[in-house]
């Protein structure tokens, strides 16, 4: 579009679109072409303008943006939104923050987002439209399946095996080598010990289900 930089197109105009345009403005490498959102409420983002509904992709893919981010918190509305992106004609790259930091064999999926000051061990694997959030550390041999969660301050030691469209609540903290089921979710500030079957809600310290009422 003019500066030799590619293109890119961020979908989602709310608190976690704001958090991956402010990635990518801060990564130098990308061009903006603009937001969109399935419902647009503000004229602009950081400054970069929300350029309307999702009926603009097909020609906003037409025009030559090549490039888009699912910018979803939800993950099974990020990934939904990932679909319709690539039905659109979009390519979904990953996106790193320049102040995080990835160790040597990290491995990252179509889609993923990793933002500032969160770390990728040696060896890691994060699979498609992972979220690895702000200051969030992943350690060494962990695997992320797709379109999970891992959200700011939480702590993944080595070795842990975090199921696909699992969520990891802020600050919590995994021992070495826990599996968590997919699409389970761990409460802010838990200490998980032990592993976690699918679908299973767990909080506190150490982590225990929870139970309705």
């Amino acid at each position: 579009m003019g500066d030799g930089k590619p293109a890119i197109l961020v979908l989602g105009a709310g608190g976690h679109g704001k958090a991956v345009l402010d990635l990518v403005l801060a990564h130098g490498g990308w061009q903006v072409a603009g937001v969109v959102d399935a419902a647009p409420k503000v004229a602009s983002l950081l400054g970069i303008p929300v350029l309307g509904d999702e009926t603009v992709l097909p020609s906003l893919a037409r025009s030559g943006i090549a490039h888009a981010h699912p910018a979803i918190g939800s993950n099974t509305q990020r990934s939904a939104a990932a679909q319709r992106l690539r039905a659109a004609g979009f390519t979904l790259p990953a996106l790193v923050h320049p102040g995080a930091i990835l160790g040597h064999g990290a491995m990252l999926g179509e889609g993923t987002a990793v933002l500032a000051r969160a770390v990728i061990g040696p060896d890691a694997r994060i699979g498609r439209l992972v979220l690895v959030n702000t200051g969030a550390i992943v350690e060494h041999d962990c695997i992320l399946e797709d379109a999970a969660h891992v959200a700011p301050g939480a702590v993944l030691a080595g070795g842990v095996h975090i199921g696909a469209g699992a969520m990891v609540g802020a600050g919590a903290v995994i021992r070495p080598g826990v599996i968590i089921g997919a699409g389970a979710i761990i409460g802010a500030g838990a200490a998980v010990l032990a592993d976690v079957p699918a679908g299973v809600t767990v909080a506190g310290i150490p982590a225990r289900p929870l139970h309705p009422e």
